[in-house]
């Protein structure tokens, strides 16, 4: 049995490194073994524990926060984690809703 692969939940970069693939336009390396303790240290790194940050934020901004995140089914540390994610890696995108 076959299972087609769905491109749920990916982002306009990961499917086009997706596409890229299946197109067979990678091609290995010659130090896969350096590659590999590179990509397992920097995973490792991405891993550790995540830092606390303690902001200032107005009561009527919070309840928003929370109302959306309610609405997303996230704790609301989870959405505000989440959009300063995507605003430093430039992915936030005004929708001009709200």
């Amino acid at each position: 049995m076959t299972t087609k692969n769905k491109n749920h939940d990916l982002d306009a970069h990961e499917k086009e490194i997706l596409e890229e693939f299946e197109k067979g336009n990678f091609v290995s390396v010659s130090d896969l073994d350096e590659k590999m303790q590179i990509a397992k240290q920097a995973a490792k790194n991405y891993i550790k524990r995540d830092n606390r940050v303690n902001i200032r934020i107005s009561a009527a901004d919070l309840n928003m926060v929370r109302k959306i995140a309610v609405e997303e089914g996230l704790p609301y540390q989870t959405l505000l984690s989440s959009i300063i994610h995507k605003f430093i890696s430039g992915r936030l995108v005004d929708s001009g809703k709200r």
